[in-house]
């Protein structure tokens, strides 16, 4: 009994045995396999690092308005006699754009004016009296304080029927009439927008940080989505002396030259604020730059000669950059890559630290300064 016992524990004991075995022998192996496997090379495209001049912008929005802009519009009640505008019409200072009915004021405006010339004989003819002695001074002097008044109340009228005349403050162009012939006119009804376009102005706000960057006569540059990439160039003409509290930004506005009038007053353009002198910075495609919670990175290929086969072995490696502004396509680096290394631009998302690669350029993400982002509408 005791003797197939023990030879049951044997029994086991080599099974036990080769099992545990076996399964050190297979991890060994599993692990020898793994530590020769490579990963096939992967196919990116590269740029080799090159510098170039970039100029320091700060971006903002806003919109443009009129120098002199407003809603023409009379300061009495009438009835539309004239109209003496086309839509779209340029005019200048002075000039007639809506007459109202005034005929009851002119005709009273006659009669002081008969009041006064009445005055104005009396007062010659006592003028004349007073040096024989045959009237009183005070009767002269009552006579002076008549027609005088009488010029006032010509002077009162007359400027009470220019009321009636709605004309031009400034030289500008008209936009649509908003009045007919015959229409009752409520005091302040507009009758049309007068603005003056050329030059036009352009308002837009920046953080209160950058206040000792920007100065009057300093250089900018606007874009509206009217006009897609086309730049317009024109200068600061004046810096407001509040900073906002709630937002503690500051308020700039830009002048701008507009003799073909395509810029027109409530459109919203991007202005950019042309700030100290170029610097070299190292520019890359976008593309090129990883951004992660650790930082921003790229993938330097390095040349490691030929491979056993003949053909040149190249691995990627990761390199942590400090960038800067974005122009169009391209990316600053301000810190962490030199000149002349080999950035790849395409294809990242397959790479780690050490991965072989093929370079194919033959298809290369855009990289031009001067793209701007495709209209999603």
């Amino acid at each position: 009994m005791i003797k197939r016992m023990i030879i049951m524990l044997i029994v086991i004991g080599l099974i036990l045995g080769g099992i545990f075995g076996f399964q050190a022998f297979k991890n060994r192996m599993i692990a020898a396999y793994l530590a020769n496997l490579k990963s096939p090379p992967q196919t990116v495209s590269t740029i080799t690092a090159a510098s170039s001049p970039w100029q320091t912008t700060l971006q903002s929005i806003g919109s443009f308005n009129a120098v002199e802009g407003a809603n023409l519009s009379a300061q009495v009640q009438g009835i539309v006699q004239k109209i003496a505008f086309q839509d779209g019409q340029d005019v200048k200072k002075g000039d007639l754009i809506v007459q109202l009915l005034a005929d009851q004021q002119i005709a009273t405006l006659e009669q002081y004016k008969a009041t006064m010339a009445n005055a104005q004989i009396a007062y010659d003819r006592d003028s004349k009296l007073i040096k024989a002695n045959t009237i009183a001074q005070s009767q002269v002097d009552s006579d002076l304080a008549n027609w005088k008044a009488a010029q006032a109340q010509v002077a009162s009228q007359q400027a009470l029927i220019d009321q009636y005349s709605i004309r031009a403050p400034f030289d500008g162009h008209l936009g649509i009439k908003l009045v007919s012939l015959g229409q009752y006119l409520p005091a302040g009804t507009a009758v049309v927008t007068l603005q003056s376009l050329d030059p036009i102005q352009f308002d837009f706000s920046m953080p209160q940080q950058v206040l000792s960057q920007v100065k009057v006569g300093q250089a900018v540059t606007a874009t509206v989505d009217a006009y897609g990439n086309q730049t317009f160039d024109g200068k600061i003409t004046a810096i407001s002396p509040l900073v906002d509290t709630q937002s503690r930004n500051i308020t700039l506005r830009a002048t701008f030259a507009n003799p073909d009038r395509r810029l027109l007053p409530g459109m919203f353009g991007n202005v950019s604020v042309v700030v100290g002198e170029p610097k070299d910075y190292i520019s890359l495609p976008q593309t090129a730059v990883t951004i992660n919670p650790y930082g921003n990175v790229v993938y330097v290929v390095t040349d490691k000669g030929n491979g056993p086969d003949g053909k040149p072995q190249r691995v990627a490696n990761q390199k942590f950059v400090s960038t800067g502004q974005a122009r169009g396509d391209q990316i600053a680096v301000t810190k962490g890559l030199n000149v002349g290394e080999v950035v790849v631009t395409s294809g990242q998302l397959k790479l780690n630290n050490g991965s072989p690669v093929i370079i194919n350029n033959d298809v290369q993400p855009s990289n031009d300064p001067n793209a701007a982002p495709a209209n999603p509408n």
